[in-house]
């Protein structure tokens, strides 16, 4: 007797997974991790099974399209991250279809729409999906939704690094306290971001981490309610006599200076300070601001590259994070008497 011709559904049992998950492995649509793709292969040798014409036709079917999820304002680093992400799909011959929902500095209640949004991409069907989040917790939302769509997170503090990018903002706090400690400056005060936020929690952890291999006390301004300069105006009222200041963004220096300022003390005469992200105005602060530059615009195309890899099935880019730039300006210097 003729001996049955092996199917999906048997290679998928030889492979334990899905007959589903087999016919990613031969079309290319989804994202199917190199041990499964490993195994799959096995079976395929194993049994001898040979894919039919219709088959291997659906490989190049892909609707060239990557869903974004941006949580949270568009502000001067989620917009040059889109930058980024649009110019990297350009090169790589993809659209993007973007979506933005407002996270609050308080975030509940987002997990639906959250939910929603990531739906509406796989519906698409989006051949992967990227999802810029300042906030912990998304990847649980991503389980449930995305299934085997590839997904890359652009987030600070990942639960799981695979399939993660971002940017080091915990070297920048240790770098920008490490600058003011090599001037001479002992008296150093942080003034940290929301507390909700990733970003602004790894600073203040390179912050502390510097300040005590250095052997020296923190002193942490907190309470920010967002990362305007507004909130580094009212920060100011608690800084006493520091000489020091890493301020957690370059908004929030920038109200730390203006309030100074009126105060009769100047950056770098009685006080110096150091931002981080390095905005287009930081230069033409005064005085102008130095700051820990974050490339936000190769952060996004990263992000993007790595996506790539994971809808090819390549491993050509690297997902490792940024790393910040020291940018000395006027803003900083030693302390009187030193």
């Amino acid at each position: 007797m003729r001996r049955a011709r092996p199917s999906m559904t048997d290679v998928g049992r030889a492979a334990q997974v899905s007959a589903q998950t087999v016919s990613r492995y031969f079309t290319g649509q989804g994202y199917v991790s190199a041990a499964t793709r490993a195994r799959i292969a096995a079976a395929v040798d194993e049994l001898g099974y040979h894919p039919n014409a219709s088959a291997r036709s659906f490989r190049s079917q892909r609707s060239s399209i990557v869903g974004v999820l941006t949580m949270g304002s568009l502000e001067f680093g989620s917009i040059d991250i889109l930058t980024g992400l649009g110019r990297s799909a350009r090169t790589h011959g993809y659209t993007l279809a973007i979506t933005q929902i407002e996270v609050g500095f308080e975030p509940t209640g987002w997990e639906d729409e959250a939910g929603r949004a990531l739906a509406h991409f796989v519906s698409m069907p989006a051949d992967g999906v990227i999802i810029l989040s300042p906030i912990t917790g998304v990847e649980d939302v991503v389980s449930e939704v995305t299934g085997e769509t590839p997904v890359v997170v652009v987030s600070e503090r990942p639960r799981e690094t695979a399939g993660s990018v971002g940017a080091h903002s915990y070297t920048a706090g240790v770098a920008a306290t490490r600058h003011l400690i090599e001037l001479g400056h002992r008296e150093i005060a942080h003034v940290a971001g929301p507390a909700t936020r990733n970003e602004a929690h790894e600073r203040e952890r390179g912050y502390r981490a510097a300040m005590a291999g250095a052997g020296l006390d923190p002193i942490v301004i907190a309470g920010a309610s967002d990362w305007s300069a507004v909130s580094g105006y009212a920060a100011a009222d608690h800084l006493g006599d520091v000489t020091g200041v890493f301020a957690v963004n370059d908004e929030i220096a920038l109200g730390v200076m203006s309030a100074m300022a009126q105060r009769g003390r100047m950056a770098p005469r009685d006080y110096s300070i150091v931002g981080v992200d390095d905005m287009p105005s930081a230069a033409y602060f005064s005085p102008p601001l130095t700051t820990m530059r974050l490339d936000f615009l190769t952060l996004g195309a990263r992000a993007f590259d790595v996506l790539a890899d994971r809808i090819e099935g390549t491993s050509r880019s690297s997902d490792a994070p940024l790393e910040p730039a020291l940018i000395v300006r006027a803003s900083t210097g030693s302390p009187r008497g030193a």
